[in-house]
């Protein structure tokens, strides 16, 4: 189960990937319908081009996802986790349903020929796909039962803060794609916003993030806090993705650094997907502790 919850995660990072492959190199419509890429085929026939081979990778892609996740709910069934762990039970049973959707939206998508906010969404779901994946991944090595905060009030509430600001800034870089030249196809719309003023609209937020960031990693230092380890790979990941984004900015946005940034805002939401759930700690953990000190 930990190799398959791990191939989850990792299936679901990739699609990201591959979809923004898709995007980035104009071969959204390469297989101009859905399901089948051509109404006569099922897969791309020769009179198509390099661009049909990109979407229908992707389309073979989703079928990969959809078996990794598969095993996951199987074996959290054989293991009987329905019943002791529900919690990995609905994440599984969340994945395996959010890959179907996914395949109806990424449907909707080329049969809206592209259009911007739809391909917006279908990120988002992708992105929101990988943070339950990494869930499922903290969770199963949690201990089940009732859980207490593991940090002070004020950390808990300054990781929320930044958690928001992360979902702020996300949903403008994506706003900020949909109205750029990266359009999947030359024929594909674009929102009408200006791409350039998104631009600077998304960096703010981004700037905030990275100051609350800062502040979690130096509180949580100074502190000794157990999840220090974590909000400090979220800084790391986070300066990663600011310099990426200052380098395609400056750069004309070159698509492999776009398909990059991608792909590292969804590592940013699912490291954070691991803070959060890490602000808490069984119940049970204190009380060796607790009975030490009364003795």
């Amino acid at each position: 189960m930990r190799v398959a919850a791990w191939l989850n995660f990792l299936a679901q990072t990739t699609i990201i990937a591959t979809g923004g492959a898709v995007r980035l190199t104009g071969s959204g419509l390469g297989c101009p319908t859905w399901p089948t890429c051509t109404p006569e085929s099922l897969i791309p026939t020769e009179e198509l081009s390099y661009h049909s081979l990109i979407e229908f990778g992707n389309r073979m892609m989703t079928g990969v996802v959809g078996i990794v996740a598969l095993v996951v709910f199987i074996l959290v069934l054989v293991a009987k986790l329905q019943r002791t762990r529900r919690d990995l039970f609905t994440l599984s049973l969340i994945v395996g349903l959010g890959i179907v959707a996914q395949a109806i939206v990424g449907g909707v998508t080329v049969w809206t020929g592209l259009n911007p906010f739809i391909v917006g969404f279908h990120y988002v779901s992708s992105l929101l796909l990988v943070c339950v994946t990494a869930a499922f991944l903290v969770r199963m090595d949690a201990v089940p039962g009732p859980r207490e905060r593991a940090v002070p009030a004020w950390f808990a509430a300054l990781t929320h803060a930044t958690s928001f600001v992360l979902a702020v800034t996300v949903l403008f870089g994506v706003l900020t794609t949909a109205s750029g030249p990266h359009s999947g196809d030359a024929a594909a719309g674009r929102t009408g916003f200006d791409a350039v003023l998104l631009q600077h609209i998304h960096a703010w937020p981004g700037y905030v993030l990275l100051a609350l960031t800062l502040a979690l990693v130096i509180g949580a230092w100074t502190n000794r806090l157990p999840i220090r380890t974590w909000v400090t790979t979220l800084l790391a990941v986070e300066l990663v993705q600011i310099a990426v984004g200052l380098y395609q900015a400056r750069n004309g946005l070159p698509p492999l650094a776009v398909g990059i940034h991608m792909v590292l805002a969804a590592l940013s939401a699912a490291t954070m997907t691991v803070v959060i759930l890490r602000l808490k700690r069984p119940v049970a953990a204190e009380r060796p502790a607790e009975a030490s000190v009364a003795a």
